[in-house]
């Protein structure tokens, strides 16, 4: 199937490892010109060599988008190089969750302004150059605990929830200008986070992705090349009549629509 990504332009924040690095490497095997943001410039150097190695397209360009300003330059410098911006995947911001009443207003303000304000900024300024050309896609990569919040599970699930009220809201003002706008909430997904605990832990992670198998109706953890697939899709003509929609990525995990 041609998903006709070709000449597009892609911008994939949180594109230096995980869930962004497999929709980055995906875009690009698809033939769009791929743009990732991270803050480390040295991991996106290397993810960026891989595409470009794997015979596809991509800029590395290393960015806060937690800051306003970063967001600004972030968007100038991908229509310095390409001059234009038809997708926008927000995927910036890892899962940060506590017992309510340890959740300082510091610790809050940080993870609305990685996840929510980063997707914000980074919508508002790419709009304009979406609206240009009469197509654009925008995905939010949110997770499951934004329609099933779980105990101890803030300020992240409260950050999330406000992403999927920005797509269901964007979806609805930018239609007549065929912008698509959604969102995929992801589950239990390999990820370097769980990596890292398995080690701290001191279990093999294959051990750890087990267990944390048994808890899902497939009965394994997802990968992040099987997210990208999805958000490929909803970037994708194949796409063109979905908008305004949340695909649950969880195995089957969420208990919730």
């Amino acid at each position: 199937m041609d998903l006709q990504l070709k000449n597009r332009v892609a911008l994939v924040t949180g594109g230096s490892q995980g869930i962004g690095k497999a929709v980055a490497m995906k875009f690009a095997e698809e033939g769009a010109t791929v743009v990732i943001a991270a803050r480390g410039q040295a991991l996106l150097d290397e993810v960026a060599a891989q595409i470009r190695a794997a015979g596809g397209k991509v800029t590395a360009i290393a960015a806060d988008v937690s800051k306003d300003e970063e967001c600004t330059r972030l968007v100038q410098e991908v229509l310095k190089a390409h001059g234009r911006l038809d997708i926008l995947i927000n995927n910036a911001g890892t899962s940060a969750t506590g017992e309510f009443e340890s959740v300082t207003d510091d610790k809050w303000q940080a993870d609305f302004d990685l996840k929510l304000f980063a997707a914000i900024r980074l919508t508002r300024l790419a709009i304009p150059e979406m609206k240009k050309n009469n197509w654009g896609r925008i995905i939010n990569v949110t997770n499951i605990g934004a329609k099933q919040p779980k105990e101890k599970s803030m300020p992240t699930t409260v950050t999330r929830a406000a992403g999927l009220a920005m797509t269901k809201a964007l979806s609805k003002e930018f239609a007549p200008n065929n912008i698509l706008v959604n969102s995929v909430c992801i589950g239990l997904i390999r990820a370097g986070q769980h990596e890292r605990k398995a080690e701290k832990a001191g279990i093999p992670v294959e051990q750890m992705y087990e267990t944390m198998g048994k808890t899902i109706p497939l009965g394994r953890v997802g990968r992040a090349e099987e997210v990208a697939n999805v958000v490929t899709f909803l970037a994708s003509e194949g796409g063109s009549y979905v908008t305004g929609s949340s695909v649950n990525l969880d195995g089957g995990l969420s208990a919730v629509m």
